[in-house]
């Protein structure tokens, strides 16, 4: 019999979410994708420091870039630390890509 410790541990949960987007828009449809971040940002998204308020999903060149999502720099980065608010690409399987297009 598989004991509790046998079961996969999958810990999904949301690092930033924007639950007046719900109310101002009408939601059609919902994606789940990656996103290419540098080191700094993982940490930082980690402590929660991240507002997407303004963010939106721009498409260009067959790829889809996310802009506007402000990732607050990290408390003890240094000199390596991000640009706040650039733009970070989106990773989508490419069926996905083709149907935004």
């Amino acid at each position: 019999m598989p004991t509790k410790s046998d079961a996969p541990t999958e810990r999904r949960h949301s690092v930033a979410r924007n639950p007046k987007a719900t109310h101002d828009f009408h939601i059609l449809e919902t994606w789940e994708a990656g996103l290419v971040l540098t080191g700094t940002e993982v940490k930082s998204l980690r402590s929660g420091k991240a507002s997407i308020k303004e963010g939106f999903a721009r498409l260009a060149n067959g790829e889809v870039f996310l802009e506007g999502v402000n990732i607050t720099p990290y408390e003890q980065g240094n000199r390596y630390n991000h640009d706040p608010v650039r733009t970070r690409k989106l990773l989508l399987r490419r069926r996905e890509i083709e149907r935004l297009v």
